[in-house]
């Protein structure tokens, strides 16, 4: 069986239309998947409304405790229930969940060493055999990126981790192809001209381009990242628009 783990930004969520937009292109899709959400967006502008200063560390948010409630709220609270509400209205039997709703993610807190990120969690576990149990009764996961600690903490954790992490887990069992959605048509030569995608990254391709510094900043640690999930057995990566997402570009071994 193969199914997709897709992986979405909060900005997408935020907007009714993009929304809809992009739940009606999943509807379409004709095969079974994973979807993991971030919500930043959404939980910036809660503590701007509550009054909860945001404190970021090199583009990176740091987690207090007050945080930690918006982010919670945000995330497994409006901004899943949001999609879910979306699907089901296009006929798409969603299930919202976040990664401590029945282990689905377990984590651990991230040590503290230059920069204490506070109840920020780094992924140790996917429970697939659930996330299995809804794919194979016919009900599509979607997933918030709140995980939790052996210790019972809530933890905020990247949602492009999770969304690897849960891709790996499945690998197993299905056919896995991990889908990434960015604001471009996928990994561009020219990041201001979308018709010179690259629609297939091979080993071999990969390192030319990065020898003659045509992919570099932060396109490398997604790449990077793109070929340790295949190395775990996911069988392809795709890096794409939410528009278009069975196009862009496919990483592969």
């Amino acid at each position: 069986m193969k199914i997709k783990v897709i992986k979405i930004g909060g900005k997408l969520i935020e907007n009714a239309e993009i929304l809809a937009s992009l739940c009606d292109h999943l509807a379409s899709l004709g095969e079974a998947f994973v979807l993991v959400h971030g919500g930043g967006v959404m939980g910036s502008q809660l503590a701007t409304k509550l009054g909860v200063e945001v404190k970021m560390h090199e583009g990176r948010r740091i987690t207090d405790a007050a945080t930690l409630d918006i982010a919670v709220m945000a995330y497994a609270g409006l901004a899943n229930k949001r999609v879910v509400a979306a699907l089901q209205a296009r006929g798409v039997n969603a299930c919202g969940l976040s990664g401590c709703d029945m282990a689905v993610v377990k984590s651990h807190r991230r040590p503290v060493k230059d920069i204490d990120w506070g109840f920020v969690g780094d992924v140790d576990e996917v429970n697939a055999d659930v996330l299995s149990l809804l794919l194979d009764n016919g009900a599509i996961p979607v997933v918030s990126p709140i995980t939790f600690s052996p210790e019972g903490d809530l933890l905020n954790t990247n949602a492009d981790s999770v969304a690897s992490a849960v891709a790996m887990g499945l690998a197993a069992k299905y056919e896995v192809e991990l889908v990434f959605t960015l604001d471009k048509a996928g990994v561009l030569l020219d990041v201001n001209d979308d018709s010179s995608l690259i629609k297939t990254i091979t080993p071999k391709l990969y390192a030319e381009l990065r020898a003659e510094e045509k992919i570099h900043s932060g396109m490398i640690p997604k790449i990077d990242n793109a070929y340790k999930t295949i190395e775990a057995g996911v069988s392809s990566v795709r890096i794409t628009s939410p528009d278009n997402l069975t196009g862009g570009t496919v990483v592969v071994k």
